[in-house]
Parts: structure tokens; sequence; C-alpha cells
């Protein structure tokens, strides 16, 4: 009898204690977030006939309609800023070119894996701001990176591998190499159709990402549109076919949610880096510069270029202000920025010129001394779509226009609200401090961005109202004048970049 009393005891005990241990377990539990980039989405390509399963999506989904790439709108720029929820004035990064001369003084360099690393080795840190793997991995959790584009974009997600990075070209740490290869085959390489790397790195998500021991964060970014357009043009029937083709990724990623009955444990938030532009452009900036003897040629050092950004040998102010009055008087180029006349000023100390400040690209160790952006109108393609610039090639982005600032943002998941919109400004940096906020992790004080409580299901403190800020500068000469405006729309403290325009007038 007092075996049985015993044994019974011993069951309620147990029975009590792994009771007690489910609660726990249900109370640990959190909901997971996935964030989903399509590289170079522009907002008018996501209809019924050619994203059916995000066009779906969007109907549902809470939706900010004034949200905004990072500029210079490029996609290097853009992966840093969303994952550190930062400008490139905080973390570092200021195009898909960067000028770092301890790795070279001579050049500019990429930003694929092996030339970060070679930035890795010569300074204190890649990227000078705290990254959404790193604030993570303070918490004990983890997030994963899949990525069918370059090994930089993948890289720059998730700098510190805080859990795993997935990309055709490069699996992090390598240690987890031989694993990926055995459970979903060969990796496809550059020539095997970019089809097949989106459906390699889906398959990767699907495999290691959305389960139920999977990380607390997952990314997934696909390198298309962005690479169709660039080669054949936006509307192409290639761009269409791509568009087609990652939106089907996209939906085997909805169903496998549905069929695993996830969907009520995941956030899913959509962006994008940029948007794009038709280019018609006939001559480059380096070219244009060696033309008018600014630049002694193609790898001379007097003058280095790393895309947009222009650094002078010496920082010789009488030649930055040679640079700066070509520039003004050519009609291919548009907005130009120098170092601000003062800390914190939207004038730029050459007169006619915007500050680096007020477009958050002032970093204190890595800004060039002139950032120029080409200048852009909004004629339309042969295939209908708005907005053109000088750049030499057939479509792309990096430009301050606004059909490439102004892009898309979706999030829907249990953490967000259904189907509400808000016209505040947004941007990618404000994605980090969103994902932190839904988990009651700190945002790092010199994070940029702001989370984005409009669109939460839990309260946040209100942003306020938002207004619209204009600066203007000019500058007169023989030939005539010079005038640049940059728009601007402020959120108490925070400022969002919508676009700029340059006017030339002439003197007859």
């Amino acid at each position: 009898m007092k075996f049985r009393i015993l044994a019974t005891i011993l069951i309620l005990s147990c029975t009590f204690t792994a009771f007690g241990q489910s609660k726990k377990a249900a109370a640990k539990a959190k909901n997971k977030t996935l964030i989903f980039f399509f590289d170079g989405l522009r907002p008018d390509y996501i209809t019924a006939e050619q994203m059916p399963n995000l066009f779906a999506f969007k109907e549902k989904a809470s939706f900010s309609k004034n949200h905004h790439s990072v500029f210079p709108t490029v996609t290097r720029v853009n992966s840093a800023s969303y994952a550190t929820g930062s400008y490139p004035g905080t973390h570092g990064i200021l195009g898909n070119a960067v000028y770092f001369p301890k790795v070279d003084p001579a050049k500019n360099i990429g930003t694929g894996f092996n030339d970060l690393s070679r930035v890795s080795a010569s300074y204190d840190s890649l990227l000078t701001a705290v990254s959404l793997g790193e604030a993570l991995q303070a918490a004990g959790e983890k997030m994963m990176v899949f990525s069918s584009g370059t090994t930089g974009q993948a890289f720059l997600q998730n700098h510190k591998v805080n859990g795993a990075i997935i990309n055709p070209d490069l699996i992090l740490p390598e240690t987890f190499k031989p694993q990926v290869m055995a459970d979903l085959g060969e990796m496809p390489t550059s020539t095997s159709g970019e089809s097949n790397r989106h459906k390699w790195v889906t398959d990767a998500l699907l495999k290691y990402g959305l389960t139920e021991t999977g990380p607390l964060v997952s990314a997934i970014w696909l390198s298309d549109p962005d690479g169709a357009a660039h080669e054949n043009g936006i509307g192409s029937p290639e761009a269409i076919e791509a568009l087609k083709f990652v939106d089907e990724q996209f939906g085997r990623v909805v169903n496998a949610l549905n069929e695993r009955k996830l969907t009520d444990r995941y956030n899913i938030i959509i962006s994008t880096d940029h948007g794009f532009v038709t280019q018609v452009g006939s001559i480059s900036l380096s070219d244009f510069l060696i033309q008018e003897g600014l630049k002694k040629d193609k790898d001379s050092d007097d003058v280095i270029l790393a895309e947009g950004s222009i650094y002078v040998k010496d920082r010789d102010p009488e030649k930055i202000k040679r640079i700066v009055a070509a520039l003004q008087k050519e009609e291919i180029f548009g907005a130009i920025f120098t170092k601000a006349k003062t800390p914190g000023d939207n004038q730029g100390w050459v007169e006619g010129t915007l500050s680096l400040d007020a477009v958050h690209l002032n970093h204190p160790q890595r800004s060039g001394d002139i950032l120029v952006a080409m200048d852009w109108n909004d004629h339309k393609n042969d295939k209908g779509y708005d907005g053109s610039d000088y750049v030499k090639g057939k479509a792309g982005h990096g430009g301050s226009s606004p059909y490439e600032i102004h892009i898309a943002l979706f999030a829907k998941g249990p953490d967000f609200k259904d189907g509400a919109t808000t016209e505040l400004p947004t941007s990618n940096i404000d994605i980090v401090p969103t994902i932190l906020s839904i988990y009651n992790l700190p945002v790092p004080a010199k994070m940029d961005g702001r989370p984005i409580f409009e669109l939460l299901r839990k309260p946040g403190k209100s942003p306020g109202n938002a207004t619209r800020e204009i600066v203007k500068t000019e500058v007169k000469y023989p030939w005539g004048t010079y005038n640049l405006s940059l728009e601007m729309t402020v959120l108490g403290k925070y400022r969002y970049f919508d676009f700029s325009r340059t006017e030339r007038v002439f003197t007859k």
C-alpha cells in the first residue's frame, strides 16, 4: 500500500513538474520574424499579374505609404543600413565601391566578402554601428541570412555571423558548409542561372529557417528583379519573368508556413534596397573629370572615385572647388554635397552645395570630399515606366530621385496590426528598431532608426506629426545659376531624405 501511495505521489509530482516546464516553455516561446528583401523592387512592379503572391500579401498586410531607401540608393549601403538600423554616416559603408586607404591607398575596392574581409583586417571594425545580429546575440538569440545575391550583401546583414549565412558563393560558419551541401545538393554557380540560385536559397530558408527550432530572426534576400533590370531594362520580358519567378519563391514560403501551421507564429516584413530608373547617360563621372583636366587618368591617385564619392588628394580645397564648379555647370550632374560649413549645418562649405550631414553621410573617418548624384527626370521608358537619369548604362539606381528612394514596406503577422496603413515616413533603418521593440530588446542609443509603433499591436510612444522641409542653395557663375533643393520629411528628430532637384538657369 505504501508503495502504491509513493508511486502515485511520484507520478503526480512528475506530471506537475512536466506541466510546469511546459508552461515555462510556452511562456518563453516567442513569435519569430522573417525579413524578405526583393532586390530592386519598384512599388509599381507589384501587380496581380506580375507578382500575384506578393500582391495578395500586401492586400491584407500593414503598409507604410512613405517608405524610404537609404541614399546612396545602392545595395551594400542598404544591406548595412537595414542590418544596423543606421545611416551610412553611422555604420561606415558608403557605396557598392568604397575607399579604405589602409587597404589600398591608390584606388577604391569592391564590397564582396573578400574585400570586406580586407577591411576587417586593416581597421578596428568593418561596421561602426551595432547590428541586429549582435543585438540578438547579446540576448541569447540567433539570426540566419539566406541570400542569392552578392557575398558582400549577404555578409553585411550579419557580419559577426551570429547564427549563419547561406549564399551560393559563401556559407558561414565554414563548418556548416558540408551539412548544407549534403542537405541541399551542390550550390549553384554564377553560370547556372539566377533562377537556380533563387530556388536553392529558398530551399535553404525552408530547411533551416522556417522551422520550430529555427532562429528567432531569418532574412532572405533575392537578387532579382535587380539583376534582370540592370541587364535588360525596366519592364523588359526578362525583367518581368524574373519578377514572376521571385514571386513564386515568396509563394513557396507563404505556403510552407501555412502547411507547417506556423503562420500565426511568424511576422513577415517585406522591403527592398532601392527602386530603379532607366539610364540615358553617355559619359561616366571618371571620364568627365579626366576630360576636364581634373583627374590625371583612370588609375591616378590625385582624385579617387568610389561611385559618386570623390576623394581629393590632401583634401586640397582649391581642387575641391574646381571640381564642384565643373559639376555644377554640366547638366548631367544633379545634387552635389560637401562637408558641412559647421557641424550639423545643412549647407556645404563649398558655395552652392548642401552638406553630407543633410543626407546622413558625414562619417567622421570615411566620407569623401564631394558626393555627386547624377541628375534625373520624369521621362518614361519604352515600357511606360517613369524615371530616368544620366548614368551611362541601361537601367540602374544609386541616385537621389524619388523613383530610387521611394520603395514599399509591408508587414504582417502576430505582432503587427491587421491591414494598418501609415503615411508617416519610414525607412529601411527603421526595420531593426521595430524588430528589437517586438522582442523588448533595447535599441542602441546610437541607432538612427525608430520603431514603427504605428504598425505594431503593442502600444508605443506616439511619433507625432510629420512636416515637409525644403533645403535650398544656389551659386551664380558667368554662365548662369546652379540651384539645388533637397526635400525632407521630418518626424521629430528623424529626418527622411525624399529626393533632390537641380536647376540650371543659363545666362542668355
